[in-house]
Parts: C-alpha cells; structure tokens; sequence
C-alpha cells in the first residue's frame, strides 16, 4: 500500500469522525431523536471525541453533549457518570473561543437541572476555570461562561457562595459594562441569581460596585436587558432597609416609574416587583416613593394590565397602606381601591385575587374613615363571596385556594374592625358566617348608642329583625353584642322583631274572646 493511500485512509476516518458527530448535533436538537441517540449509546460515542486531534469534531462533540444534557436530567447525570466533566473543564484553558463556549455550554446545561447537579460541575473544577473565561478576549465566551455560572449559583446560597468564592462576582460587574448587549444582559441575570439568597450574597454583589451600574441601565432601550436589570437590582433591595436604601441612593427614582408604562409586560412586572421590595422595608421608603410619584405610577400600571403582571403592584399597595394611616390614605386619594376593586372581580388566579384582598385589607384597617373608604366600593360583598366560595372549600389541596379565602377573611375582618359604614355592614348582615357575623353585630353594637337615626335605619332595612334571628352562645362576646344592640331600642320594638313573635300575636287574636 502506497503512502497516498494509507493518508486516503486518515482521510475517510476523519471524514467519517466529521460527518457522525455533526449528525449526532443536529439529530440532537431536536427532542423526538433523544430517546434513541441514548439507546444507541451516544454518549460513549461522543466522549473520546472530545480529545480529538481535529478541532472542529471536538467543538462540534462538545456542542451535540450539550444539547444532550439540556434536555433532561437523566441525560445530564450520565455526562457526569461518564467523567466529561473533568475533560471539558481540563480543556477550557487550552482551546480555542469555539470549543470553550462549547464546553461552557455543556457545563450549563448540566448545572441548571438541579443542586446535586451543579454540585457536579463545581467539584470537577469547573467555577475556576469559568471565571478565568469571564475575562476572555472574546464576548461570546464571557456570555457562555456568565450563562453556566448563573445556571449554578440560581439553586441555593451555598453553590451561589461557591461562584463568589471562584471570584466571578467582580469579573460579572465587568461584564455588565461591555458594549455587547447580550453579555450585558446574561451578567446581570447572573448577579440577580447570587444576589437572591442572602443579604451577605446581596453585599457581595453591592461591594463590586454593580449597583450604580445596574441603575445606569434602567433606561436602556433594550427590554431583555431592562428585565434582568430590575431583576437583579430587586433580588439586592429585598433583603434589608439598608440594601434597600443603598438601590434608593443610586437615583432609580423617578426613572424606574418609566418602565411601568413599557410595552414589555416583563420590563413593568419587574419594575414594580423593584418598588415593591423598596416599599415593603419601612414607612420611610414607602413615603420617598409616595414623594416621588411611585403610587399614582402603580395604580395606573395595574388599571392598565391583566394577570401576575398586576401581582407585584398589588402587593406594593398594600405594603404602602400597611405602614401607617398616612400611607394608607395617600393610597386611598390616589384612587388606588378602585383597581384593586376591579382585580377582585377580573382576575381568575386565586393568588392574585388573595393579594388584592389582601392589600383592601391594609388599606381599611387603620380607621373609621379607611374602613369606610373601602366600604363605600360596595366591595365588602365580593371578599364575603370570595370567603364562602364553595369551588375554593373543595380544591383546600391548593395553596392559593387556602389563601384567597385566608386573605379574603382576614381583610374582612381588618375592615369590619374599623367599618362604621352602616349600609355597607347591612348589606353583608344577612349572608355572613358567624365568625363574620361577630365583627358585623360588634361593630353595630359601637354606633347605634350614639346614633338615633342610624337606630331608624336598623329597624327599617330589617337589621334588627336580622340580629334577633341570630343564635348565640350565652355569655359570648356576640351574645353582649346583641345584648348591647337590643338596649339600644324599646322592649316591645325588640320583642316584636323577634322570631316567632308574630306567630304567638296571631295565636293571641285566634284565641281572643270578644267583649260584646
């Protein structure tokens, strides 16, 4: 055999190596082909390509392993079985751009299925050598680098403890200042990630400087970037007054109320998911907020969007009002119970009607005059309604069935507490439980002693007859609320409302002899 035939050889070997790896990457992508590449062995297959001798099968290896991985975690924990990991990280020094954002995206697609996974990936080495590609010529192995190391530290504070140990925290802050948007976007989604566990995590990221540079971006034109950029500046303030004040410090406001009017449902869900973790801290965040503008700016982004992207507004509300009777009124003259109103009625999702009552409930707690603001929206008959929901009494198994009624109950009784709207506490008098029914009779048996007219209107609507209907036990606190009510009015009024009074008048006229 000649020597051009022994290199025609190589050659077809190569070819063949060429040709069954790329087929293994594109079958790859797409999921129908997944169960049987596995069957066939694939991943046995691909390994020792990983250290071939031509560079473009080792890349193109890598790439079919990752997407192998991504799919499922059973896949995933068989790269690990099959020590990959260790050779991939060995590599990522050594080669080119092409292969690093290959193994970097073979790294991710292992860490992002669960702790144990990105376990893996951490003790392979692979946090060191990922950080060292943070400061990469290349912008597209930062962004891969900056993508795994997100997909590790979003699990739990210890890996995220495990990233900032590997120095990539600083490196990230870099990132974020490229032109590139891409890496911009990624290291910032990054960051948010670490920062999410812990105040200590948070502090981190704040002492590499990347809360005035996060702030800088707020205003940028691009929506992705503009998600992960609240995001990450949500995930630092949430954690205490302190981090909380530090994001106030960097001017966000009033800049941030811009993206409550943003066409990216994303950018005004995580704008007010920012203001909300300010809020939620202290009366003295929720003011500067109020000062700012930021209220009027909430409500009018709730009144102007549908489902979760009202979740987090509805709640800085409430936040807001929960405070102090001064907060809660600056809500109320912000018009800000009609919205919350309308999510009660509109919404479909438990959790987001629970928040809304939730938040009606902080609003009307504080006063006679907040109580009765709510009130007046004739609203108390929907948190009754949404209370007794008998479809939530059956599906109890779920966690916001449970707390749309909980939330439902307890605003009731925030209001009520203070309510001397009597209308409204008429309107709920023949419908509600005794549980609500005590907060109902305590709060008549407050106006109507000082109050002849309201002891008029008792009498006409049927709210006596009403109260007389109800069965007490004696010596509880309902039963002196009754008690207190009935002296309010004349005994033969009291004994004429009362059950079965009329049917002993009748028995008096059938039995009646008269004087002739």
């Amino acid at each position: 055999m000649s020597q051009r035939q022994v290199l025609q050889v190589f050659e077809q070997y190569q070819r063949a190596r060429t040709h069954f790896v790329q087929a293994v990457a594109e079958l790859s992508a797409r999921p129908q082909n997944i169960g049987t590449l596995r069957d066939a062995g694939v991943m046995s297959l691909l390994r020792p390509l990983l250290l071939d001798v031509v560079p473009t099968i080792q890349q193109t290896a890598a790439l079919a392993l990752g997407r192998l991985a991504n799919y499922n975690d059973d896949l995933a924990e068989a790269v690990v079985k099959g020590d990959i990991l260790p050779q991939l990280v060995c590599s990522l020094s050594e080669q080119n751009r092409f292969y690093k954002k290959a193994a970097a995206f073979v790294l991710r697609a292992v860490g992002k299925h669960s702790p144990q996974l990105a376990q893996a990936v951490v003790e392979c080495g692979a946090l060191e050598a990922l950080a060292v590609c943070l400061e990469d010529f290349d912008p597209g192995v930062k962004e891969a680098a900056a993508w795994a190391l997100g997909y590790i530290a979003q699990h739990n504070a210890e890996l995220s403890q495990a990233v900032v140990d590997a120095g990539a925290v600083p490196l990230l802050v870099l990132c974020i200042q490229e032109p590139e948007i891409a890496l911009k976007r990624i290291a910032a989604s990054t960051l948010s990630d670490i920062s999410k566990h812990s105040p200590e995590l948070a502090q981190t990221v704040v002492d590499a400087g990347a809360i005035a540079f996060l702030a800088q971006m707020i205003l940028n034109p691009d929506a992705k970037l503009k998600r992960q950029v609240l995001s990450a500046l949500s995930q630092i303030a949430k954690h205490s007054v302190d981090l909380a004040e530090l994001v106030v410090e960097a001017e966000i406001f009033p800049v941030v109320l811009t993206c409550l009017k943003d066409s990216d449902e994303y950018v005004k869900k995580n704008g007010a998911t920012l203001i909300r973790e300010i809020a939620k801290h202290s009366p003295e965040l929720s003011q500067f907020i109020v000062n700012a503008g930021g209220v009027a700016a909430v409500i009018d982004c709730i009144g102007s969007c549908k489902g979760t992207v009202r979740l987090p507004g509805i709640m800085m509300l409430g936040y807001v009002a929960a405070h102090s009777e001064n907060l809660s009124m600056a809500v109320i003259v912000s018009k800000g119970i009609p919205p919350l109103c309308a999510c009660l009625i509109e919404e479909h999702e438990d959790h987001i009607k629970a928040a809304a009552a939730w938040a009606l409930g902080q609003i009307g707690r504080h006063t006679p005059e907040h109580a009765r603001a709510v009130a007046v929206t004739n609203v108390l008959s929907t948190l009754l309604s949404m209370y007794m929901d008998i479809r939530s009494s059956e599906d109890l198994q779920l966690k916001a069935s449970i707390f749309k009624v909980y939330a439902a109950k307890r605003a009731l009784k925030n209001i009520l507490q203070k309510c001397t709207d009597l209308p409204a506490l008429e309107a709920l008098l023949h419908d509600a439980p005794p549980n609500i029914m005590k907060h109902i009779v305590g709060q008549f048996s407050k106006v109507l002693p000082h109050d002849s007219k309201a002891r008029r209107l008792f009498v006409i609507t049927g709210g006596l007859k009403k109260v007389q209907e109800i069965k007490a036990e004696p010596g509880s606190l309902l039963q002196e609320y009754i008690n207190t009510i009935n002296n309010c009015f004349p005994e033969e009024i009291v004994r004429y409302y009362s059950p079965g009074y009329s049917e002993m008048l009748l028995e008096r006229v059938e039995n009646y002899q008269p004087v002739l």
